[in-house]
Formats: structure tokens, sequence, C-alpha cells
């Protein structure tokens, strides 16, 4: 087998939470905004105890295509058409909740803090919140701002950006702890992107 039969296509930021520890077996995990399911290869492979939720039905469609084969076990009603704003799981259900590039597709603050504290609400306590979204950081300068928090970017896309202060106040909301210091990875005159690992106490 090789790596990428393994892992997938799985977020290089997601994949250092599983060397550091912090999502093992035992674990119930939720990818939320799952898209085809390229964060659950490793973890359907594995055996987690997965839940898969997006908006678009096609991608829910290929996502339990996926873990039919991955993992055939695993009921297939855990792979939801939903949005992430109203989620249908109760409450502090799932131990780790991944958030890989959907957060900035909110259409404004109200709508990205509603999604966000959906996805607290379904984490359990003791649990971590794992987000890579889109932000200023690093690009401020090259981003044109559209009004309520949405930015036109320099690679030609249009998204709701973030900013250290407002991740901070948003931790400070939810009242939850770093796990990691926020980390960006600028990519070259397109997009930053950011990295938010939260600890729910």
């Amino acid at each position: 087998m090789t790596l990428q039969d393994e892992f997938g296509e799985i977020d290089i930021y997601l994949f250092d939470q599983l060397l550091k520890g912090r999502i093992a077996k035992g674990d119930r995990v939720l990818d939320a905004g799952c898209g085809s399911g390229r964060n659950l290869v490793y973890l359907l492979r594995q055996g987690l105890d997965v839940w898969a939720i997006d908006a678009n039905p096609v991608a829910i469609d290929e996502a339990r295509a996926l873990a039919s084969r991955l993992a055939p076990a695993i009921p297939l009603d855990r792979f939801r058409v939903e949005p992430l704003d109203r989620l249908s799981l109760p409450n502090e259900i799932v131990t780790v909740v991944v958030a890989s590039a959907v957060l900035h597709f909110a259409r404004d603050p109200e709508h990205f803090n509603a999604m966000l504290d959906e996805l607290w609400r379904v984490l359990a306590r003791g649990g971590m919140l794992f987000c890579r979204l889109a932000s200023t950081i690093g690009m401020a300068s090259q981003v044109q701002a559209l009004g309520n928090g949405r930015f036109h970017l320099p690679d030609g896309s249009t998204r709701f950006l973030v900013d250290e202060a407002m991740l901070a106040a948003s931790q400070a909301r939810l009242g939850g702890h770093l796990l990691d210091p926020i980390k960006t990875t600028v990519v070259q005159a397109q997009r930053s992107m950011t990295t938010w690992v939260l600890r729910k106490p």
C-alpha cells in the first residue's frame, strides 16, 4: 500500500494532528464540510467512528461510496447533506471536529459564528476543534474588502476572511484553549491559509 492509498489527499496540517496523537482510535470524528472525503481515508481505514456532513449532495454521495469501500460497517446515515449552521447531531457527540477549508465560505460574520457555534455544540468536553481557513494574515495589503467580512483574493476567489484578532475573540467567546499557536501559510500572490486548533474545556 502506498502512502497515498493509506492517507489519501489529507490536509498536511491535519496529518500533523495525527502525528501529535490528537486523533486516534476511540475518537468520534466529524468532518464538517467533508467534500468527497479527502480527509477521511486514513480515519476510515483505521476504524475510527466517523460522521461527515456537507451541503453538497454529490460530495456526500462520493463520501458514502468511499466509506462503503474502506469501512463498510459504518452506517451511511452518518453521511448527511445539511448546512453547518444547522446540524442535526446531538450535543457533545464527537470528540474531534475537522473543518478544513469550509468556514471561509461564510456569508457574513453572523453566518461564520453560527457555523462555529454548531461545531462547538456537537464537540464533547475535552475534544478538539481543528479549523483550516483563509485569512488576511500576511496578506492584508493584497486583498480587497467587499463588506460583511468578505474579500476578493489575488487568486480570483471571494472568501470570508478572519484575522488573528477575530480568532482570539472567537476563542474567548467559546472558552476554548489553543492547542497550537495560530499558524498561517502564505501561498505566494494567491491566498493565506490559517490553522486554528482549540481544545474544549
